[in-house]
């Protein structure tokens, strides 16, 4: 079970309420025609099936002459530091909870509304190869009614407030941002056990307390390290003290609610073309996948993205699906591949970059081949949550958890080094993993 406890849902009553049929932990509302119309603040149950009884769709084009087959895969983690905001700085820059569901991050520990070219380039990152890239994606909850919330702690970024770091020290503090990432995991895991149920101090004394001594120290650590080679920063301890919250707090929002799922496995990978070799991505591309809000939109640019393992080469659905016994529940986001070759944005997020064409794989004219992300998010969620239909994708409240809105969010922040390594593992066919 996720470390971030939900409150347990309240079913709302509407006029012509007939009755209340228990599923699980949740309980579905009957309007008066007999029509299950949801399951309280989850999904609506008719949006789950079995994928074993679903024929395979998937078709991908038949790689041409000059196909590049290399990939590269980046680790970045599975959010083991909880950066979660229901922003969107791509679609909605600026706007606090504009995005009205709770996101996932991996990479840029800085991304949030407010987020700029500037600030991303210069905050820390969760990926081992130093990629500040920004990915990020609605999270998957549980509903279970259990009204029991685990601690967590809640700490400032510092990644984000430092100033420019001269390269000499750019190599300690990438090592204690990495340290104060595990300090916070280490205390999350200790506040996860409850060891003290009794003394209502002891969380604070025994483990917030000495957390904010370890982040002085580490913090002050990479203040020197700066000041060796440029002017110290002031008022960084400020950043040590971390507050104690309960489970849901600020990740609990109106029609988002639930134990948070991180991803057991998340998986980044770019891949080649089938229609020949790709030219890096401009710094600073964004590149959206799916639609957040395919009720209102309609589904041109909507994307099947539900499977199980072992089936990802077979079925792809836009419901939730059901899996057999040893599969687990799996997000497949493959992403537009195709650049115009000269903005990073557009005013819809999408004329800039597209979808080849799903047959040939080509780029159509005046367009040029990137590397191809493919997000993947493996869950173990257990097969009785799945049959129960108590699984959801955050979403905007007028998508009631549809899965058809799943989507998510790249900004590209590799240096030139990355991208070009990245590009030379995808055309001369190798398999890369940094």
């Amino acid at each position: 079970m996720s470390l971030y406890k939900g409150r347990s849902l309240a079913v709302k009553l509407t006029a012509g309420l007939l009755g209340l049929t228990a599923l699980g932990a949740l309980a579905v509302a009957v309007s008066s025609g007999g029509e299950v119309s949801a399951l309280a603040d989850g999904a609506d149950k008719s949006q789950f099936v079995d994928i074993t009884k679903v024929k395979p769709n998937v078709q991908r084009p038949r790689p041409g002459k000059g196909a590049t087959t290399g990939t590269f895969t980046v680790n970045c983690g599975r959010n083991e530091n909880g950066h979660f905001n229901p922003d969107n700085f791509i679609a909605q820059p600026g706007v606090r909870n504009g995005a009205q569901h709770l996101h996932d991050y991996v990479g840029n520990l800085s991304t949030d509304a407010d987020s700029t070219d500037g600030s991303l380039e210069r905050a820390g990152t969760t990926c081992r190869n130093g990629d500040r890239s920004a990915y990020f994606w609605p999270v998957v909850r549980i509903n279970d009614g259990d009204e029991d919330e685990a601690k967590t702690v809640n700490c400032p970024d510092v990644a984000s407030k430092l100033p420019k770091v001269p390269d000499q020290a750019k190599a300690e503090v990438d090592r204690n941002l990495a340290l104060l990432k595990t300090q916070i995991d280490e205390a999350n895991t200790r506040l996860a056990k409850n060891e003290n149920p009794r003394d209502p101090n002891f969380n604070q004394n025994a483990i917030v307390g000495p957390l904010k001594d370890k982040r002085v120290a580490t913090i002050d650590r990479m203040a020197i390290a700066i000041g060796r080679n440029a002017e110290r920063p002031q008022g960084l301890d400020k950043l040590a003290p971390c507050k104690l919250e309960g489970g849901g707090g600020e990740n609990e929002l109106p029609g988002n609610e639930g134990d948070i799922q991180r991803p057991e496995t998340v998986d980044l990978t770019f891949r080649g073309s089938p229609a020949g070799k790709v030219v890096a991505m401009p710094k600073f591309l964004r590149v959206l996948y799916g639609d957040a809000k395919v009720t209102a939109n309609g589904t041109k640019n909507a994307r099947d993205s539900w499977t199980c393992t072992g089936f990802e080469d077979k079925v792809l659905i836009n419901k939730y699906p059901v899996c057999p016994k040893g599969s687990k529940v799996k997000r497949v986001h493959d992403f537009p591949s195709c650049w115009d070759g000269r903005n990073t944005d557009s005013k819809n997020h999408r004329d800039h970059i597209v979808f080849p064409d799903p047959g040939t794989g080509k780029c159509k004219d005046g367009f040029k081949a990137v590397p191809q992300l493919r997000i993947s998010l493996t869950y173990n969620i257990p097969r009785e949550v799945q049959q129960q239909g108590r699984y959801a994708v955050d979403s905007f409240p007028e998508e009631k958890h549809n899965p058809f809105s799943d989507h998510d969010d790249f900004a590209n922040v590799m240096s030139q080094q990355i991208m070009s390594r990245l590009v030379d593992c995808v055309n001369t066919g190798r398999k890369c993993r940094e």
